[in-house]
């Protein structure tokens, strides 16, 4: 198992954008980017818009983009950007630890979302971009672009059919999310992405709640794990592209323009690869049997997480900003109804 992870964080020691770079003119401009994605997630979920990127500005400007804990670990990622260690990020809130109020909302958030399309209705509809945008010029970080990405489910070794199954279980999940699923016995885990497979193989952890299906069995873990659980806490991942703010102002406008575009492309491309892998894999994958914890008993976790939701909003006035608009949001959703929400 020591060989295996050597081998694991090996694979991933080359820069993504490195391979059969050209030569570049002494006026290029030059970005080193840090994803919170391992090199197997990252082949689908950023590297397809760098290389876009670095295409279309040519001699102009390269981005170098490094994956999961390359430079530094995922979870210093956002001072490395503050301080210009690193111009660019690519990641949610929480995992990168941001000293912003919106952090809690990053990644999964509880019941924020049903479905992938909120999430850019929630920014672009609702103003989420303009407090996103807020928060982090304070700290000297510009926030570019928001999208959605995938749900969040428990993959297990051992199967989940209620919520009593979800007692002492030790799982890789975020920040946030561990906070709320500890009241129902979850033991939330922290360890360098890279390290999740052999952790489950090992026994030092017993599932993960960090995506849907799709990445499951994009990065390998489909393979350790025995159970996916059809419930989840969250309909769609929030995540984003950032930069250092000095770096950002110093780019002419098209290549502002450039990067806002391929990060716009990145988010769709995620949305239709997650949407479609999430509903081929439940009903064609092979390596995962898929469990269900009861609609009635499931709806005490849904009516946990607005009690979660208020001790959110009592901790500032942003928050509390941020939990009504969520709240607006699902309301309006379920007045809509089908098929924006079923009632």
């Amino acid at each position: 198992m020591t060989t295996r992870r050597k081998l694991l964080k090996g694979a991933a020691l080359a820069p993504a954008a490195a391979l059969a770079t050209p030569a570049l003119a002494q006026s290029t401009i030059t970005w080193r980017m840090q994803t919170y994605a391992g090199a197997a997630l990252g082949e689908h979920v950023v590297k397809p818009a760098i290389d876009m990127f670095n295409k279309i500005a040519g001699d102009r400007m390269q981005i170098e983009l490094f994956y999961a804990d390359q430079l530094v670990p995922t979870g210093e990622l956002f001072r490395a950007m503050q301080r210009g260690t690193i111009d660019a990020v690519q990641s949610d809130d929480d995992s990168m630890a941001s000293p912003t109020e919106v952090t809690v909302f990053g990644g999964y958030f509880p019941f924020g979302s049903r479905y992938s399309l909120d999430v850019p209705v929630l920014f672009n509809q609702y103003g989420l971009n303009e407090i996103w945008a807020e928060e982090y010029s304070n700290v000297g970080v510009k926030h570019v672009s928001a999208g959605a990405w995938d749900p969040c489910h428990f993959a297990t070794k051992d199967p989940i059919n209620s919520l009593a199954d979800l007692q002492g279980k030790r799982v890789f999940t975020f920040p946030t999310a561990g906070r709320f699923l500890s009241q129902f016995g979850v033991v939330p885990v922290t360890l360098p992405w890279e390290d999740i497979e052999v952790a489950v193989q090992t026994g030092e952890l017993d599932g993960i709640a960090w995506s849907g299906i799709t990445e499951d069995y994009t990065v390998g873990w489909a393979d350790v794990t025995n159970y996916f659980l059809t419930n989840n806490i969250s309909g769609a991942w929030i995540g984003h592209f950032f930069a250092n703010m000095d770096r950002w102002n110093e780019l002419p406008e098209d290549l502002q323009t450039l990067f806002q575009v391929c990060c716009e492309q990145s988010h769709y491309y995620r949305q239709h690869w997650y949407w479609g892998g999430e509903a081929a894999l439940r009903v064609n994958g092979t390596k995962l049997a898929l469990t269900s914890i009861p609609d009635e008993e499931w709806a005490t976790v849904e009516a946990a997480a607005r009690v979660f939701w208020d001790e959110i909003a009592a901790e500032s006035e942003t928050k509390a900003k941020v939990v009504q608009i969520f709240k607006q949001y699902n309301e309006d959703m379920e007045k809509a109804g089908r098929p924006y929400r079923y009632t």
